[in-house]
């Protein structure tokens, strides 16, 4: 979820070193994962963490930040550049999201006082938090360090459900260690903590959940329950805990979540924890494994992945070799330091969600709250799918790179729906739907999963059990609980939809404009699963209905042409402005205009044909003055910093003017995505906006829901090799540079290409693209009518 937060500052940055020559294009960087800048985004905005995960790791473990006020994270990532203390290291995290916050779970705190009051009222985050400096500080892929304040050096490693930190205490001070148990990013219902002197040990667990709590009851509640054993190399000097107000020197144990107050937040002064001391001047290592099933699978996933006697190095190393694999999937030849360091930390953004979510026996909580076990050769079960934003592009690049990911993925989201009554959460975050957001992304997603490659989960089930929820109204389907953001049914007034064809002004949905265009998506994206198992009747069915887009099309809703808009249930069109969001989810009509990606012929006829169309695309892009419209310049233009805008550059492809969409989409990668804290232009909505980027500067983008037609811009890079799940795709784009952006010539395998699009057959089998750039655009190359991208055009209902 996005909410169009403006980069407000640019923030210093050390260079990130990289290991790469750059005379010869073709070389290729030696270690990507070096490459990394995990600070990218930490800024105003972006709300990832700069801690330490593996790809799609359970364990993400990084530093919260605090602005002096305890029950209010710094950021939703837990994170904020420009908040320079820290109140603990927390084992979980999500990157890029909107609301509040989310998980944060089980902070370590070292601090160098003696513990004389409770932590649960150090309201401001006055005594217990301690300052720190960036120029004391470095995040790097699967590791993190920071030397504090008050004189504890701290580092932190990753492995996948587990991980390891290193506290080195001053001399001459106290050597405490905070263990705050209670205190998720937005707070818990329940808390425990046990210490075992004898064993060195710390235990327990939080009850959580609670994301976007602050904006309707409906997510006012816990839905899952993390389990963590912390297990230390050093013996403790002393223990103690503490519930609410209440501090207990030398107890070993301790109860009590903060509970959710009054809009969702945590109140003040509530919680509980407990505490260890070490003698002053000790260098303390602790090996932490963490479970959402039980304190058993917590401590046999960290024996599992950390041995007893692992060293902090010895982590850090596995670490970096498996960002290095998993970042390796693309490898780049040429660009700047920067370019690649950009382009690798999107890549790494996007693969640090979804979440494996099950222990190394195979066990997760699911959504009826009960221990299930993959089987059927699923690997892995995954949690926190941030479905809105990422069934756009992250979740095909995801499956494209490592296709049993995402098929485990695609099967894991059929899990949770199974456990969930049938119901297919639109924004799942461990073992609870939250509903946030709009529309049935769940469908886009699965099919394209599919269409990327994902081949190994249980298809037949999947569509069936999609067809059932988009052909039978349940009672969710009509209930206001949780609207406008976090509406409840999987399928928002289904009744309108089967009955008028369209949702309507007034109905159980977020907006009814909005949810039309979505729900029109997802029955395209179903149409292409009933495509897949044979269903030819029911591909015809839900094509027909992805037409529907159409009956929310007002040709005379302004003198300058059509809009879509809201509609009321008696066919009437209530006043309306372009610039308007009524209607409409975190944009505009003039953004949502657009989104018709399966039938952009269709949508460009319906504005009086290409040439009007394109005249319109020209208006939404640029201002007034004629200058480049991307983003900040208002509601009648593109927000390339939020997903309802991202897939609209592209459309020049099909308006026979491919380089405005290399112009465009060149000028968004070299100024509001950047090597620094405020590197990207907005929430990174679990990867989602990352993906973009990925995708940009390889000159591809996915465009089409459910299918792998790739539409096409300019490459960012001379030269890069995607290793798709079908084979290599080998792209070549010699003097690739700021000036030669705009493609004369391409050729496919060695054969001439005169279109700004390419079949499915290269995501499927592979292929070698020959670009020739440059610096001047050619307006013959992919302009012909014929050249265009493919449309769907539903037949007329």
């Amino acid at each position: 979820m996005a909410t169009s937060i403006r980069v407000i500052a640019l923030c210093a940055l050390l260079a990130v070193p990289l290991v790469s020559a750059a005379a010869d294009p073709r070389q290729q960087i030696l270690s990507p994962a070096a490459a990394v800048n995990p600070l990218i985004g930490s800024s105003h905005g972006g709300n990832t963490f700069p801690g330490a995960v593996l790809p799609f790791g359970m364990l993400q473990w990084s530093p919260e930040n605090t602005r002096g006020k305890h029950n209010r994270t710094a950021a939703p990532g837990g994170y904020l550049y420009e908040a320079a203390r820290i109140r603990g290291f927390s084992l979980t995290h999500l990157s890029g999201t909107g609301c509040a916050g989310a998980s944060g779970d089980v902070p370590f705190m070292p601090v160098t006082t003696p513990i004389t009051s409770s932590p649960s009222s150090d309201d401001d985050d006055s005594r217990y938090a301690s300052d720190f400096r960036h120029a004391d500080e470095q995040a790097k892929a699967g590791y993190y360090q920071v030397k504090l304040a008050n004189g504890t050096d701290v580092e932190l490693a990753a492995a996948m459900r587990s991980g390891v930190a290193r506290f080195g205490f001053p001399a001459g001070k106290k050597a405490n260690l905070l263990i705050r148990t209670s205190d998720s990013e937005v707070g818990s219902s329940a808390a425990t903590v046990q210490v075992d002197r004898m064993r060195r040990t710390v235990s327990g667990s939080v009850t959580s959940g609670n994301f976007c709590g602050y904006l309707s009851e409906a997510n006012q509640r816990s839905y899952y329950t993390l389990y963590f054993v912390a297990e230390f190399d050093q013996p403790f000097t002393q223990t103690g805990s503490w519930h609410d107000d209440q501090l207990q020197p030398g107890s070993t144990e301790a109860s009590g979540g903060t509970s959710y107050a009054a809009k969702g937040f945590p109140p003040l002064g509530k919680g509980s924890g407990a505490w260890v001391g070490f003698k002053p001047g000790s260098k303390v290592q602790a090996r932490v494994g963490i479970s959402y099933v039980s304190l058993e699978n917590a401590k046999a996933n960290l024996d599992a992945e950390i041995h007893p006697g692992t060293t902090l190095a010895q982590v850090r190393q596995r670490a970096t070799a498996s960002w290095d694999k998993a970042l390796g999937g693309i490898t780049l030849g040429g660009g700047s330091s920067d370019q690649r360091t950009t382009f690798y930390t999107t890549l790494y953004h996007v693969m640090m969600h979804p979440n494996v979510y099950s222990d190394v026996n195979g066990e997760y909580r699911g959504f009826d709250q009960r221990t299930h076990r993959v089987s059927n050769g699923q690997q892995a079960q995954y949690a926190n799918f941030s479905g809105w934003d990422i069934y756009r592009s992250h979740l095909q690049l995801v499956t494209w790179l490592q296709p049993r990911v995402g098929s485990d993925i695609a099967q894991s989201l059929y899990n949770q729906a199974g456990q969930n009554h049938g119901e297919w959460d639109r924004w799942t975050h461990n073992s609870g739907g939250t509903h946030v957001m709009s529309g049935d992304p769940s469908v886009p997603a699965l099919a394209g999963i599919a269409a990327f490659g994902g081949q190994h989960f249980d298809l037949r089930g999947v569509y069936h059990s999609l067809r059932t929820a988009a052909t039978i109204v349940t009672a969710n389907d009509l209930s206001d609980a949780g609207c406008n953001v976090e509406c409840v049914g999987q399928r928002p007034s289904l009744d309108q939809w089967l009955k008028l064809h369209y949702i309507a002004s007034q109905s159980h949905a977020w907006g009814g404009a909005g949810e039309t265009l979505e729900s029109a998506t997802a029955d395209f994206a179903l149409s292409e699963l009933a495509r897949r198992v044979g269903d030819h009747a029911g591909q015809q069915q839900f094509l027909t209905r992805a037409g529907y887009w159409r009956n929310l099309f007002n040709p005379a809703a302004t003198p300058q042409g059509g809009y879509i808009q809201n509609r009321n249930n008696d066919g009437s069109w209530p006043a309306f402005k372009p610039d308007t969001d009524e209607g409409f989810v975190e944009g505009s009509a003039a953004v949502y205009l657009w989104m018709v990606p399966f039938d952009v012929h269709g949508l460009f006829d319906a504005l009086g044909g290409r040439e009007k169309a394109t005249a319109r695309l020209d208006a939404f892009f640029h201002d007034t003055d004629g200058h480049w419209a991307l983003t900040g310049a208002g509601p009648l233009h593109a927000e390339l910093d939020n997903e309802p805008s991202v897939g609209t550059p592209w459309l020049y492809d099909y308006a026979g003017q491919p380089w405005k969409t290399q112009k465009a989409v060149r000028i968004v990668l070299d100024t509001i995505w950047k090597n620094a804290p405020d590197g990207i232009p907005g929430n990174d909505d679990l990867g989602q906006m990352s993906s973009w980027y990925v995708w940009a500067a390889l000159g591809l983008y996915p465009e089409i829901p459910g299918r792998a037609e790739l539409l096409l811009g300019s490459p960012l890079f001379p030269h890069a090799v995607v290793h798709g799940s079908g084979g290599d795709v080998v792209i070549d784009a010699p003097g690739a540079d700021p000036e030669r952006l705009y493609v004369h010539a391409l050729s496919v395998d060695g054969k001439p290409h005169t279109k700004p699009w390419l079949p499915t057959s290269l995501v499927e089998h592979g292929g070698h693209l020959q670009f020739t750039l440059q610096s001047e655009p050619d307006r013959s190359w992919g302009g012909a009518a014929a050249d265009a991208p493919p449309s769907f055009p539903p037949p007329r209902s």
